[in-house]
């Protein structure tokens, strides 16, 4: 039979969803907005994206779907941006559309795909359920009200587009996300790489 205590323990854990206590909901969407415009600054350098002498044409498809992976790792905030914009052009006529569509996806940023806190509203914990489903209904709202759902849908083709043909003719040679990927390319060693990770101060000896 298992004690109080462990009984308390294993409910804390099993009920446990985030790694912080409570805090209030204006500080819950502050570190949420922040979490999104880190995200959004980590996006690599576009003199980088559209770089010249970079761009050629694939062996094979199997080439192309694998310079298509690769790029989609290293420039998947870039792709996710140049989706945005493509979206926000594509109803950039009718301004109230825009704003609303603008707004509702804010909402989905801040309240659920970056929000690392329990939501709080005047002292009572909102579960995910109830935050998701109130979203639904604020998006089904704004797609009723706004209208513009298929030119919307268009603008985001299009961005899927651009971002498929930028990611397949993009060379991706000498593109990195971290030291594992040189090594699997032969950039480096294994050796060199597990000098580096069991020396991190290392590098610091060569500056």
């Amino acid at each position: 039979m298992l004690s109080p205590t462990t009984t308390t323990s294993a409910a804390a854990i099993s009920t446990a969803s985030y790694t912080t206590i409570p805090i209030s909901g204006d500080d819950v969407i502050s570190r949420s907005i922040q979490n999104v415009s880190d995200t959004v600054s980590r996006h690599r350098p576009w003199s980088e994206f559209i770089a010249a002498g970079v761009f050629d044409s694939p062996e094979s498809l199997s080439a192309a779907g694998l310079r298509l992976q690769k790029n989609s790792k290293y420039f998947s905030i870039n792709y996710a941006i140049l989706i945005s914009i493509c979206a926000a052009f594509s109803i950039l006529l009718t301004p109230i559309s825009l704003i609303a569509y603008a707004a509702v996806f804010a909402l989905w940023l801040v309240l659920v795909f970056f929000r690392e806190d329990p939501m709080v509203a005047w002292g009572y914990h909102v579960s995910d359920r109830i935050v998701i489903g109130g979203l639904v209904l604020v998006s089904a709202m704004a797609i009723w009200f706004a209208g513009m759902v298929n030119y919307l849908l268009i603008g985001v083709a299009v961005g899927l587009l651009i971002s498929a043909v930028h990611g397949a003719l993009r060379n991706p040679d000498g593109l990195f996300l971290d030291e594992d990927d040189a090594v699997s390319d032969g950039l480096i060693g294994a050796n060199s790489n597990s000098n580096l990770n069991s020396n991190p101060q290392r590098k610091d000896f060569w500056n």
